[in-house]
Formats: structure tokens, sequence, C-alpha cells
């Protein structure tokens, strides 16, 4: 049906009232203020050029691309109205708050067509406990786990568990609840940070101790209307701060793809094992999902290969989408075909069309402490092939573009090889300025080493 089409029935359904007379562009919202939304409105402005776009709350990107309405991405009641008063089309849920607090629910109870999950079906991520349950219960490979909501028998199964291992606050925690601890007496700290102490409020209320999985990390994301799935390339994120690896966790770094490991036969084992019985899984309790289901996998070594899951987001990754939207033309239109309702897709994959290499720009100070203020120069005259994404940025009263959060920009550089790729987004790198520039220039190291692929070999 794609985005046009969408318009075009959505006229025939209310042309009759008058309420869209002369109305002929297709009208989107995305909702949220990061990179991932400001990728989003540009894949949206590709695949549709003459698209109306909107977005709530927005950022100077994609003020560049359409109106910025000033509605915070949880304010549903304000949302729904906006939604109703600019005659939107379609919406597309970015962030995971808006969708665990019901967004989407509350979209299609006013009859308006919206891309992404149900509230109960965004449980999957909002709710670790409740995510180790449905795999557990539907036979997914992943870490062997318990879940406590009370300190005392969480320690108790410290002290008998082997080290490492792994300390995740069950609830939303932006990408600072998982705590990989080397020791028990580590992890007894963590644990008594989040349940004790609440360290993260009531993303720590419940946590989830599992053990610590040997691998390699992929990101699979699929298109999914509950029933039917395309799996999108698979990416690499990077979530640790530093160069190698090393210091704190992050929201993330960087990503890529494709991802080489991501052989086409790995895939449909993840499909297999991962996806379908997630989704049969989330049908029965009767939470059928329907959105972009984001399977964070631990990739087992040779020879076994298991993909095992690390957690499930559901939506769009970030910074994955700034990886993946720009190299898959005419993504979009399965998005409207999913919010719509008929979705019959001609394929099981999709494969990208060129490499990218997505490098984040945060701020010094960031993940703990970020400063805030910094006056940012972005070059005109920038690359061809290179992308630069929006996220904690504002601009002044004098309109000069400064910082306003940890994960500053995102730079998305585009090749016919992930080494190619990888150099573009560099120079972009280092000719955007701010005072305290932190940033990754590793990012797909792991895939360099492989010899930095071509995106055609991602085909299967």
């Amino acid at each position: 049906m794609g985005l046009r089409a969408l318009r075009r029935r959505g006229r025939v359904k209310q042309e009759a009232s008058g309420a869209n007379a002369g109305q002929e562009n297709v009208r989107v919202l995305v909702v949220g203020a990061g990179g991932r939304e400001h990728a989003l409105c540009w894949a949206l402005k590709r695949d549709t050029p003459d698209a109306d776009l909107f977005t709530t709350p927005g950022n100077p990107g994609t003020a560049q691309l359409g109106t910025n309405l000033k509605i915070p991405a949880t304010a549903a009641d304000d949302i729904v109205a906006a939604v109703r008063e600019h005659r939107i089309d379609l919406t597309i849920v970015g962030p995971e708050a808006p969708l665990a607090a019901g967004l989407a629910d509350r979209l299609r109870a006013a009859g308006r067509a919206v891309f992404g999950p149900s509230r109960d079906a965004a449980r999957i991520e909002s709710s670790k406990a409740f995510a180790k349950d449905v795999m557990q219960r539907a036979g997914v490979p992943t870490a062997a786990s318990r879940s406590f909501d009370a300190l005392d028998p969480a320690l108790a199964f410290i002290r008998g568990h082997a080290e490492p291992l792994v300390v995740k606050a069950s609830g939303l925690a932006a990408g600072k609840g998982v705590l990989v601890c080397a020791t028990r007496d580590e992890a007894a700290r963590a644990a008594r940070a989040l349940l004790a102490d609440g360290a993260l409020g009531e993303a720590g209320r419940e946590i989830v101790v599992e053990e610590f999985l040997e691998g390699e990390e992929l990101s699979l994301l699929a298109l999914t209307d509950g029933e039917r799935i395309v799996t999108l390339p698979a990416a690499q994120d990077h979530k640790r701060l530093g160069d190698g690896d090393t210091g704190p966790n992050t929201g993330g770094m960087g990503a890529y793809c494709p991802v080489s490991l991501a052989t086409p036969e790995l895939v449909a084992r993840a499909r297999h094992q991962v996806l379908e019985p997630t989704l049969r899984a989330l049908a029965a309790r009767g939470a059928p999902y329907a959105g972009v289901l984001y399977a964070g996998l631990m990739i087992a070594p040779p020879p076994d290969g298991t993909p095992y899951v690390l957690e499930f987001n559901c939506r769009f990754g970030d910074p994955e989408a700034q990886a993946l939207l720009p190299v898959l033309p005419g993504v979009t239109g399965h998005l409207a075909e999913i919010a719509a309702g008929g979705w019959r897709p001609r394929e099981e994959a999709l494969a990208p069309s060129r490499a990218a290499v997505a490098t984040v720009l945060a701020a010094r100070g960031y993940p703990e402490k970020p400063e805030l203020g910094a006056a940012i120069i972005v070059p005109r005259d920038l690359e061809a092939g290179t992308l630069v994404f929006h996220a904690g940025t504002y601009r002044d009263p004098d309109g000069a573009l400064r910082v306003q959060g940890g994960r500053v920009l995102t730079v998305s550089g585009l090749g016919e090889t992930v080494a190619d790729a990888a150099q573009r987004g560099a120079d972009a790198c280092e000719l955007i300025a701010f005072e305290g520039k932190t940033y990754r220039r590793d990012i797909a190291w792991r895939e360099l080493g492989r010899g930095g692929r071509r995106a055609g070999a991602a085909r299967g």
C-alpha cells in the first residue's frame, strides 16, 4: 500500500464529512526527539518526498524536514488531540516509554493508524522479567536467570552463582540498567544499589540476575504484524563508551551494517528459534505484537553458534536506526502497511543497498553527567555519502546550535563496503566541532578486522 495509498484510503473514509477536503499530501507524525526519530523522518522524506511531516517534540534536525510540535512524547492526551487537529494519516512511535505507557492503544482506540505495539506487547521491553518468562515458556534460547523484587533472596542467589554474572534492572533504564559483574561481591553491590538504594528508581524495583554469555553481539530487527515477519539486515551496536569496548555502558555509541557474522543461515535460525516462537507466545497471552521487534542477540562461538537473546526492544534501535534506515530505500512503506492492516510482504528479508557506519558524537561527561550548552558547528560541505542526525541538540535564541543531551549527533557514513563507510564517517566526525566532543574511533572494528564486507554480501 505505502504512504500515498494509506492517504487515499483515509480520504475515501473521511471526505464525506469534509474533514480532509483539499488535503492531498499524506501526513505523518513521528513521536520522539532523538537520532532515531530524525532518521525516521529522513527516511520518510526519501521514500515519499511530498509527505507532510510532523514530529513531537522533535529536534533541530527534524525541524528541517517538517513541523515540530511542542508536545512531550509521553503526553498521550495531547498527542491524540494533535493527531486529530493536524489530520495525521499515520503516527510512528519512536521511543519505548510512550509505547510502554499505551500511546499506540490510545491512537488505535481513536481510529487512527499507528505503527508500534500495544502496551501489553511492549512489555517485552518494559519488563525484563516478563520477557524472560515469555522466552522460557516459548523455549527461546536465553541465559539462565532468576527475577527478584526483594534484596535478601537476590543476595542469597548471587552467593551461589558462578562468576561472572549479570544484574539487570527489569524496567526501562535508558540503556543504563545492565551491569556485567566480574565477581559475586560486585553483583551483590549492584543488587543492593537497585533494590535497596533505588539507584534507577522504578526501573530497578525488580531485577534479573543471569549467567554471563560468551560470544559476539548482534542486533536483529524485524517488521511484523504479529504473524508475518520481514527481517532487516543485522547490525552490530557498540554499547561501551570507549574504544576497544572499554568504559561504562551507554545507550549506544555507534552501529554498522551489514555484519558478515549474520549469514543467511544464522538469520534463518534466529527467525525460527527466536522471532517466531516469541510472537506466538505473545499472541497466546493476548498481546499480539505489531511493529518492529528488536532482538539483541549473543551468538555463541563456533561450532555451537546458537543465537541467545540478551534482550528484546519494542522499537527501532538507537543508533541502529541511523545505520539501517539510510540503506533500506522504501522501508517506510512497510510501516504504513502494517499500521493500516492487510500487510502482504513479498520477501522474508530486506537487503541493504550499501554499507553504513553510524558514530555517535557525545557530550563530555556522558553517560554519568554530560556537559550541556556548548556551541556546535556542522560544516555545510560534508562529503557526499555522509548523513548527520540530531539527538541532543537545540537552537538558542540567536539560532546557534547547542548541546542539550548526552548523545548529541549521530554521523552516518555510507559506502560500498563497511571500510568505505567507516572512512567517510570518520572524516565527518573530525570536521564537526563542539567543546568536549566525545566519540569512538573504532565503530565496526570487528567487521574491519574481517575485511570490511561489501553490502551485497548480505543478500541471501
